[in-house]
């Protein structure tokens, strides 16, 4: 495993599911972790597991859609830990439903969360980041934003967007050694696919080459990669991490 050894890194909805498997493996690798999510109280399994891991954890609250929030975040950290190394854009949210069903607010809620959320935390850490001329900074995307999938137009929209999005940021950040990439899921085993039936579940199996959902530890071992320093020369990509669902 490639070693973080005295690395700080941020990973942004950690309480639980891909979040948390994100953190788990960064600390095992030898970060220190700002467990950041809207709900601490549901942190603490989290910040027991980094701090089992042998490294520190820093519980933090934060609305990634408040942009005051996120820069509070950011100089919190700097304040305890004095610099921020690695970025991890994890929290999302879904209000899935057909377009014409669809309401306003619910399309405004995920891009604010999921899209605006990315651009807040991101651009609260690339000060710090091109000052210390080092960061790594992974957006989580989705298979959803490069195929698109029916009831979630909104889900999508924000997901493709985060995709354009990463791959300006590297271009316009490169030259201050800051990389950003994307990892794409696929239909990964969390609570939010937990709550679809046998039948639909084997459904979406039938369409992955490699006959089964995605585990967080797949997406983590992911992010892990593209923060680690065998992954110095890579920037502006999109991971897929779908078990062959979706190739390109």
């Amino acid at each position: 495993m490639a070693s973080l050894e005295g690395r700080v890194a941020i990973v942004t909805g950690a309480a639980q599911g891909i979040g948390r498997a994100i953190a788990e493996s960064l600390a095992k690798a030898g970060a220190d972790i700002v467990v950041a999510d809207l709900d601490p109280a549901r942190s603490k399994e989290t910040v027991s597991a980094v701090e089992q891991a042998g490294r520190k954890a820093l519980n933090v609250k934060v609305n990634v859609a408040d942009a005051n929030d996120a820069k509070a975040m950011a100089d919190h950290v700097l304040k305890e830990w004095g610099k921020i190394d690695i970025l991890v854009n994890n929290a999302g949210i879904t209000r899935d439903g057909l377009l014409l069903r669809m309401k306003e607010e619910d399309w405004n809620l995920v891009l604010q969360v999921n899209l605006t959320g990315t651009f807040n935390c991101t651009k609260a850490v690339l000060q710090p980041m091109t000052k210390q001329r080092y960061g790594r900074i992974v957006n989580i995307a989705s298979i959803v934003g490069a195929m698109g999938n029916v009831g979630q137009a909104n889900y999508a929209a924000s997901k493709a967007a985060v995709i354009g999005f990463s791959k300006t940021v590297a271009r316009e950040y490169a030259s201050r050694n800051v990389t950003v990439n994307a990892v794409a899921p696929g239909f990964i085993d969390t609570a939010m696919t937990q709550g679809l039936s046998t039948e639909v579940k084997e459904t979406l199996q039938k369409q992955i080459p490699l006959g089964r959902l995605g585990t967080p530890q797949d997406i983590a071992a992911a992010v892990r990669f593209l923060v680690s320093e065998e992954a110095a020369y890579i920037t502006g990509h999109v991971l897929h991490v779908n078990g062959g669902m979706l190739m390109s």
